[in-house]
Order: C-alpha cells, then structure tokens, then sequence
C-alpha cells in the first residue's frame, strides 16, 4: 500500500508572511525597545524572524519603514475636530491627540520631527485637514506653516515632558542655593493630583491660542 501523506497541522503558516503592516508594527516595536540607535534592518528582521533579504523584497529601506510609522501614527491624530468645532478649541483637541500619540512614542519624536512627508499620505492628510481649518478659520496662507510648526514643537516637547519623572524639577539638597525656584515648584499646579504635566501643557497651549489671536488677520 502506498505510504499514507503526512497532513500539515493547522496553524501557524512554514513561512511568515510580511505585509506593509507587520513590517510596520514591528519596526515600532524595535524602536520603543531599544531606541532609535538600535534600529536597522537585521533588527527588524529579527523580529520578524525572516532573513533581511525577505525584508527587502518588501521594504526597499530603512527610511521607507520609517514613513510607514509616521504614516501610521499622524493617521491617530484627531483631525476631525477641525471640521466639526471652532478654531480654538480644534486647535486644543488636535493638539491633546497629537501629544497624546506622541507621549506614547516618545523615541520616535527626534525621527518622525524631521521625516519629509513625500511618500506619506496620511501624514499629508493630516496637514492638509489641518490646514484647511485655518483658512476657515480666517489665516492667511503665509502664515500657517508657521503656526503649525511652531505648534508642533510645542507638542513634540510636552510629549517628552508627559512621560519625564515627576520629581524631575525637585531641587533636594540644594533647594536652599535656589528658594525662589523651590517654592514655584511647590506652588505648580497639578503636583499633589501628580498632574503637573498636563497642567504645564495646557497653559502652554492656552497661551499660545491667545497669542495667535488676531494674527491670522494681521
């Protein structure tokens, strides 16, 4: 009698298949691991468990992955708000999801900050939402790159402090070398409730709200 064939258990597939979105997803998880420092192409593989030269035959590089990320991440930021509320307070609901999303990758913030947005799609539909909200909003043209960009930094730079130590502004030892200091540290909203981040980010926001007032029309 002719050998009975051996049936392939169900399950887990001999060869892993890669998609744009396990490539993705996976890159980030290097990234939040070990750092931007200890991203490249065989670490990605590794964690795919495939070899590079698989990799490659669907990531073209390591700067392609990178606009995979930034494209996955900018397509979490609420940009909805923009056609649905007034500029102020769609400026402060983008701003809240855009910090948001960053605070929780934080690593990524000094890659993603200078990507270019060619080859990025829903990156550019973020701006382009973005923008959009401006010029309803009265802004003209010229100044609204500005804006977001200086926005922007403001965000990137509160996502770091979202996850910076809470202590990180007690002075110790040293508190009697700087007593003005000190006592404005005590004195900081948020500190008891252990929100003194959030606190800092929305006055800084607030701030910069006001100061944009009347400058779209200037």
């Amino acid at each position: 009698m002719p050998a009975a064939r051996t049936r392939r258990s169900a399950g887990r597939p001999s060869k892993r298949v890669l998609t744009r979105e396990n490539i993705a997803a996976a890159a980030l998880e290097v990234i939040t691991a070990g750092g931007y420092e200890g991203f490249t192409m065989s670490s990605l593989a590794a964690r795919l468990q495939v070899a590079p030269s698989a990799l490659y035959n669907h990531a073209s590089s390591k700067a392609e992955v990178l606009r995979w990320i930034q494209d996955d991440l900018m397509a979490e930021v609420d940009v909805a708000c923009f056609a649905e509320l007034p500029w102020n307070d769609a400026v402060r609901t983008w701003a809240r999801s855009y910090r948001a999303v960053f605070a929780r990758h934080t690593p990524l913030i000094a890659v993603i900050a200078v990507l270019q947005v060619s080859g990025a799609p829903r990156t550019l539909a973020m701006y382009e939402a973005v923008t959009e909200g401006f010029l309803r909003a009265g802004w003209k043209q010229a100044q609204i790159i500005p804006a977001i960009v200086a926005l922007e930094s403001f965000i990137f730079g509160s996502a770091f402090d979202a996850v910076a130590p809470e202590d990180i502004f007690d002075t110790g030892s040293l508190a009697g070398a700087s007593p003005l200091f000190t006592a404005a540290v005590a004195a900081a909203p948020g500190r008891e409730s252990g929100k003194a981040a959030e606190q800092a980010f929305e006055t800084g926001l607030d701030a910069m709200i006001r100061g944009f007032a009347g400058f779209s029309r200037a």
